[in-house]
């Protein structure tokens, strides 16, 4: 089957969790295609499955609501001003390695970042996307049935940025949270950079984690 790329708007975070859960269960039946859903979230802190809760700081104080989620990894924020990318990918009928994936969910948010001349890149040890010592992309994944859920959320505008101060993202103590705009150093297009996003996942999805039948 092709792959489905879905722009939802704004969506709230458990609307979005229930609709990956729903398509998870169709796309493991064959029943719907592999899916990137693309989206922002209102306002919203998550954690994922770990007894730590220290990088959520102060709890009480927190502005936005809070949700513990099955993905893992430690706390972060979603809020408008950021893209999210819910990949819902059948890995059965790919390559079954979780570090092959979260190597191409950078390398998409990598080549959509160079066609804006930022550069972008890896750290070592740890997942995500970074500009010098700045995060700019966040990666947390989950799986089931080894059908993916959760994904990857860019930092593109300034409004996503203010929220990360409450918390320690990721766990990474003294990071600093950036995004497209700022670095850039003028307004950006939502909607150009997640066409960018758009296109390069579709083209590196084909190019490093093919279809077992297209290998040949």
């Amino acid at each position: 089957m092709s792959l489905r790329i879905e722009w939802l708007g704004k969506v709230d975070y458990d609307e979005g969790l229930a609709m990956q859960t729903c398509l998870l269960e169709k796309v493991f039946s064959d029943e719907e295609p592999e899916t990137l859903l693309l989206l922002e979230h209102h306002p919203i802190f998550t954690i994922g499955r770990t007894r730590d809760e220290s990088s959520l700081k102060n709890i009480d104080a927190l502005p936005h609501p809070l949700r513990q989620t099955n993905r893992g990894g430690q706390a972060t924020y979603h809020g408008p001003g950021q893209l999210v990318g819910y990949p819902i990918l059948n890995l059965r009928h790919r390559a079954m390695d979780l570090h092959r994936y979260l190597r191409f969910l950078e390398s998409v948010l990598l080549e959509a970042l160079e066609e804006y001349g930022l550069p972008a890149r890896r750290s070592d040890g740890l997942t995500g996307i970074w500009i010098e010592n700045r995060k700019i992309a966040s990666i947390g994944v989950g799986v089931r049935k080894w059908i993916t859920m959760h994904g990857f959320a860019l930092n593109v505008t300034k409004e996503s940025l203010p929220a990360f101060d409450q918390i320690i993202p990721c766990g990474i103590d003294g990071v600093t949270m950036t995004s497209v705009e700022t670095e850039l150093g003028k307004p950006i297009s939502f909607k150009e950079v997640s066409e960018s996003v758009s296109r390069r996942f579709e083209k590196l999805l084909t190019e490093q984690m093919p279809h077992q039948s297209d290998e040949g």
